[in-house]
């Protein structure tokens, strides 16, 4: 029985995805990186006060305390790289959701997992004002862990929509708490809005090794569970006649979904689509096998991250404008070209 079931999924590899796919979706990677560094180097040139070329490569050869070196290493280095960090977590949790759920509409946002994580931070934010910063990542894993949970229990026995109307509720429920919250949270409300509203203004070196390990430790789970994610590709049956235990392993995926959320929703708050798009786009580009899905996900998370993150503080100056509105501009378009030229599939296959 295994190694039929081993044999049908080779089998099926085989017929989507190239010989050549390694060092296609390699190139791909390594482009998309490319793209994130020059776009990480952009935004230490743009902004309110603009450098020159000759004074950036000045400024990170040879730091001082004038304000350009301020500016690059204090600014704008470190937020480039939170929001490319960032991206990468939430990409990667969409991909382990909809895996998990086998459904193309599950991702950090409509399933509740983001809400849950930014509700309890707040909580805790506006309630305890006491309670210290550095435990917001463990306060947002369980409140995007109990979210999801409750979405699961909701969607119990339904199809996709039933899920995507599950997610809706719970975020619609957690939503008027927020509001309230904020209500209650007084001269700080204006800020604690456009937290929500999801970006990575002040973004710090201490914000960025405190994100860092939560979303790695969710991408580098996702690689070590490479067969599992694989097996659960085709089907919870196949998976559980491999030898899978489904027991185990749904709630190890989902932590490990919920665990990059948890890191960057303190950061960044709500960032929106990145979670849904980003594991579609990187299906779309045919990878050879999971692990090259992982990675071109990731890689196209953190680029377009990157990329909504410089425009976002550099389109209207000295203003700036949420995340997630640029992150859908950007990536919208694109999703939905590469949908209209290549046939969409109902399930969220890996």
């Amino acid at each position: 029985m295994k190694s039929r079931l081993s044999s049908a999924a080779a089998s099926g590899w085989s017929e989507r995805w190239p010989p050549n796919g390694s060092v296609r979706s390699g190139a791909l990677t390594l482009a998309l990186l490319l793209a994130s560094a020059l776009l990480c180097a952009g935004g230490l040139l743009l902004g309110s006060r603009p450098l020159r070329l000759d004074t950036l490569l000045s400024v990170l050869l040879h730091p001082n305390d004038a304000i350009e070196s301020i500016l690059v290493w204090t600014l704008r280095l470190p937020r480039s790289l939170c929001a490319f960090v960032g991206g990468v977590g939430l990409a990667v949790s969409g991909l382990l959701l909809q895996t998990l759920t086998r459904n193309p509409l599950a991702g950090p946002g409509l399933t509740g997992v983001t809400s849950g994580a930014v509700t309890a931070i707040l909580l805790c934010f506006v309630l305890l004002p006491g309670f210290s910063s550095a435990y917001y990542p463990l306060v947002g894993l369980l409140g995007g862990l109990s979210a999801a949970l409750t979405t699961a229990w909701i969607a119990r026995g339904g199809g996709p929509m039933r899920l995507a109307l599950g997610g809706i509720s719970v975020s619609l429920l957690l939503g008027a708490v927020t509001t309230y919250l904020i209500l209650l949270s007084g001269p700080q409300s204006t800020a604690l809005f456009f937290w929500l509203s999801g970006g990575f203004q002040g973004g710090s070196w201490p914000q960025l090794l405190a994100m860092t390990p939560w979303v790695f430790i969710g991408l580098g789970g996702a690689l070590a569970c490479l067969r599992v994610i694989t097996l659960f590709g085709l089907s919870e049956q196949a998976a559980a006649g491999m030898g899978v235990n489904m027991a185990l392993w749904k709630p190890v995926l989902l932590l490990l979904a919920v665990l990059p959320v948890a890191g960057v929703a303190p950061v960044a708050g709500h960032v929106a689509f990145v979670g849904l798009a980003s594991p579609h786009i990187a299906r779309l580009l045919n990878p050879p096998g999971p692990g090259w899905l992982i990675g071109l996900t990731a890689a196209l998370g953190g680029t377009m991250v990157v990329a909504a993150d410089l425009a976002a503080r550099t389109i209207v100056l000295p203003r700036e404008i949420p995340v997630s509105i640029v992150a859908a501009l950007i990536g919208g378009p694109v999703f939905l070209h590469l949908v209209r030229r290549h046939r969409f599939s109902s399930q969220a296959e890996v």
